[in-house]
């Protein structure tokens, strides 16, 4: 019955607008340059309320990828979902791997590792995923800059690790269990509606459309040997109010933002950057069994969260409430 009724949903297509798109040729190792006009609809099949396709136009004609559920273990209908697709059709082998998380039926979860963000007398807590909340754990992926690199603040379990910047990009998740991409606009310190906040640079993405600061590759952080396209991570937020993480090599700033747009995001934030970061965990049974590396990346391991972490990182678990704290 579940086949049944996720092919349903993947019929019940609402549409994708015009997409025009200028790409112009480059290697790996060079910069490539997009530029965009994206008229699409973000909304989905209103029973399971899942993605359907995320299509890029080759010529007159779209190339679509379907999103997979990775969690069919955790319930009836999934939370969270993943693809792979070429955000330039001329480039079919330079892919972008993105995953789509339902908000409504996880907790949307930040831990600090044992070296980031950055140095603090305060207690980092357990600094993988706990115990605790593995029985639940759907997902882990890489969160963004070492403090050391780039100030912004870091706000979780009651605890102000660094303090909020007026002007940042900000995933929040608030006390009702809704999570949130923002510009930042409150005070040093999330108020008490405030369960999770962790800054990351100015947005990537407002209104729909990639900022105009994202022309300026060089405010986007130090990259490996100065290239200017390099792997790179973001994090955005739907209509619909799911998060979408996507992760893409040879990626400057500006063509990681039209990554988001493809993606529906409405706003959308970097993560981390440069080859030896970006990682999105699955797992194929409860317990955090069966760990999988969904982006293929050399340079992490499927189990990287289980034991004590170098790097803070976000982690999704199924949800018995909303609102509830995260598991630590």
């Amino acid at each position: 019955m579940r086949k049944i009724a996720l092919v349903a949903a993947a019929l019940a297509f609402v549409g994708v607008g015009a997409v025009t798109w200028r790409a112009h040729s480059a290697a790996s190792t060079t910069t490539t340059t997009l530029v965009a006009s994206v008229t699409t609809s973000t909304v989905a099949p209103q029973k399971l309320d899942v993605p359907v396709k995320v299509c890029v136009p080759n010529g007159a004609t779209l190339v679509c990828s379907p999103w997979h559920p990775r969690d069919l273990w955790s319930s009836a209908v999934p939370d969270v979902y993943s693809t792979t697709f070429a955000p330039v059709a001329a480039q079919p082998t330079l892919l972008a791997y993105a995953a789509w998380i339902r908000t409504k039926a996880t907790i949307f979860s930040l831990y600090p590792g044992y070296k980031g963000p950055g140095d603090t007398p305060l207690n980092r807590g357990p600094e993988m995923v706990p115990l605790t909340g593995r029985p639940r754990l759907l997902a882990t992926m890489n969160s963004g800059f070492y403090e050391a690199d780039s100030a912004a603040g870091f706000y979780v379990n009651h605890t102000l690790y660094f303090p909020m910047l007026v002007g940042l990009a900000t995933v929040v998740r608030y006390s009702n269990g809704t999570v949130n991409v923002i510009t930042w606009t409150g005070g040093a310190r999330p108020g008490p509606t405030i369960q999770m906040a962790r800054q990351n640079l100015p947005l990537l993405v407002s209104n729909g459309t990639p900022t105009p600061r994202t022309a300026n590759n060089a405010l986007w952080g130090l990259t490996l040997h100065g290239l200017p396209a390099v792997w790179r991570t973001a994090l955005g937020i739907t209509t619909s109010g799911d998060l979408v993480y996507a992760a893409a090599p040879a990626q400057t700033a500006q063509s990681m933002a039209h990554v988001m747009v493809l993606l529906h995001c409405v706003r959308a934030m970097q993560l981390d950057i440069n080859p030896e970061w970006p990682i999105f965990v699955t797992y194929a049974a409860p317990g955090a069994q069966g760990p999988s590396l969904f982006v293929p990346n050399p340079n992490q391991i499927p189990g990287r969260f289980l034991y004590s972490s170098t790097k803070d990182f976000f982690a999704v678990y199924k949800a018995t409430r909303p609102g509830e704290a995260q598991p630590w």
